[in-house]
């Protein structure tokens, strides 16, 4: 029997592959807003977890799952095609090879504790949503969506920068780095909240689906 595909389930997973390729690469910038640095990949790197949120809800576990490992699966296939390249000789009139290969070159260390970081803090997130929701019977989705980012942008923050900037940056310098991002990006959510709450009600009306994720196993494989 063929299963069918959701259009909403297949857009908002496209849309959470294309966030994540993006973060990547708006990360290679850095920014100075009212005297905290960050990078430009806090304009979009926070869009993949409410996905995240939005698919949990609707869907379950199982399904946010699958578009975990997909995020993972398309962001180490740019990254490995991005090294690639530069490692491929440049034509000798072309002169963009230095700033090609400061965005696509990216240090092992840094690929490592992204790919980690993403895994770590995306299957907390969809874990902390999916339980939450069983215990408050489907009531509180926006606290529940705030809490469930809370945890799975501290994972994110505290696994990332120890290993990409541990022994380059000092502590005093990476706690402060890592309070700004998990606090901006909670705050995020906390702004598009609204948004996030009419696109799980549209969807779970259209889709007649608002899975409770009784009984399920929570193996991320």
């Amino acid at each position: 029997m063929k299963q069918k595909v959701s259009v909403f389930f297949m857009l908002l997973g496209m849309l959470f592959n294309v966030c994540l390729i993006a973060a990547n690469l708006l990360e290679t910038k850095v920014i100075e807003v009212c005297g905290l640095t960050l990078t430009c990949g806090l304009l979009v790197f926070p869009v993949s977890y409410i996905i995240n949120d939005c698919i949990a809800e609707v869907w379950g576990f199982a399904k946010a799952r699958i578009i975990i490992w997909s995020g993972f699966a398309m962001n180490f296939f740019v990254v490995a095609m991005g090294l690639v390249a530069v490692q491929l000789p440049a034509a000798p009139f072309w002169e963009g090879e230095e700033h090609f290969n400061f965005v696509f070159g990216m240090a092992p260390r840094i690929v490592v504790a992204s790919l980690l970081a993403f895994l770590v803090g995306s299957f907390l997130n969809a874990y902390v949503m999916s339980r939450m929701k069983l215990k408050s019977r489907g009531r509180h989705f926006a606290f529940r969506a705030i809490a469930s980012t809370l945890v799975g942008e501290t994972a994110d923050s505290l696994i990332f920068f120890p290993i990409a900037f541990g022994g380059v940056l000092g502590w005093a310098e990476l706690i402060p780095l890592m309070v700004a991002q998990v606090v901006l990006k909670s705050m995020y959510e906390v702004v598009v909240l609204p948004l996030t709450t009419y696109v799980v009600k549209v969807v779970k009306r259209v889709e007649q689906t608002d899975v409770y994720d009784e009984g399920i196993s929570y193996r991320i494989l």
